[in-house]
């Protein structure tokens, strides 16, 4: 089997029936299942959910289910770096709008489309992250950014992209 980021499930699935097997025999597990084959895979690949729950003889429409509901959960891959930007009420009104286009923007993301093609950046909008009182609210590799500025985020963001390509 071949993932979407190119390497060879088969390897990886040898070394996540370990993982999987420990749950073989215990109810109410598909979060913690999830959760390890996220962490193994950095998202949840289409090939590993299914081989899960057909190995653990649960409907994979459960783990489905679970996977979309809980936004913990990716069914793509991600960029190495995560940039949350808040949208809830205070950010939004301080800018936060601001911030997510002229990422967009630099990043080059096309619409509808919140990872870069070299997978070094995912830009994630969010709905509040809890920090009202430092409004807007950036989150770069969780690390957060209160009080942000769209130019000053925009510079972390580069700065990163070039210590990507220095790598």
């Amino acid at each position: 089997m071949q993932s979407q980021t190119g390497f060879k499930l088969a390897t990886s699935l040898d070394e996540l029936r370990e993982v999987v097997d420990k749950y073989k025999d215990t109810q109410g597990t598909t979060i913690p299942i999830l959760q390890d084959i996220q962490e193994h895979f950095g998202y949840l690949p289409e090939e590993a959910v299914e081989w899960a729950a057909d190995r653990l003889e649960i409907p994979r429409s459960k783990f489905y289910g679970v996977a979309t509901f809980y936004s913990q959960f990716y069914l793509t891959p991600r960029g190495k770096n995560i940039v949350t930007v808040c949208s809830g009420t205070a950010c939004h009104v301080k800018g936060s709008e601001k911030i997510l286009n002229r990422l967009t923007r630099d990043l080059n993301l096309p619409e509808g489309q919140n990872t870069t093609d070299d997978m070094i950046f995912t830009l994630e909008k969010v709905n509040c992250v809890g920090a009202c009182s430092i409004a807007p609210v950036v989150i770069i590799n969780q690390k957060v950014n209160g009080k942000a500025a769209a130019s000053k985020i925009a510079l972390q963001v580069k700065k990163l992209g070039k210590e990507e390509d220095q790598a």
